[in-house]
């Protein structure tokens, strides 16, 4: 299987409110355990662009296939942190893209 193959799983997240961006930080950082990726991150957006104020935190994550990813979305870590972060997010983003 070449990179090209790979499924890259990007996920954008605001918080509703300002104060609760650290909890929507630590609901998704569970993500993180999750054993179906091959890759994953989880970031507080730096802000460092002056256009980029939407975003507050980002999921980055790699996987094989699309049954990777599936398997991902299937674990208990996975609706953990939705029922977490959920209540607690105005927007969600996402793009599943390989290249």
């Amino acid at each position: 299987m070449s990179d090209a193959d790979r499924l890259r799983h990007v996920v954008f997240f605001r918080a509703r409110d300002r104060a609760d961006v650290d909890r929507v930080f630590e609901g998704l950082s569970i993500l993180e355990a999750n054993p179906h990726a091959d890759v994953i991150s989880v970031r507080k957006n730096t802000h460092s662009d002056a256009l980029s104020d939407q975003v507050d935190v980002v999921v980055y994550a790699e996987f094989r296939d699309a049954r990777a990813l599936a398997d991902y979305k299937a674990h208990p870590l996975y609706q953990r942190s939705i029922d977490l972060v959920r209540p607690l997010r105005d927007l969600r983003v996402a793009a599943d893209i390989t290249f």
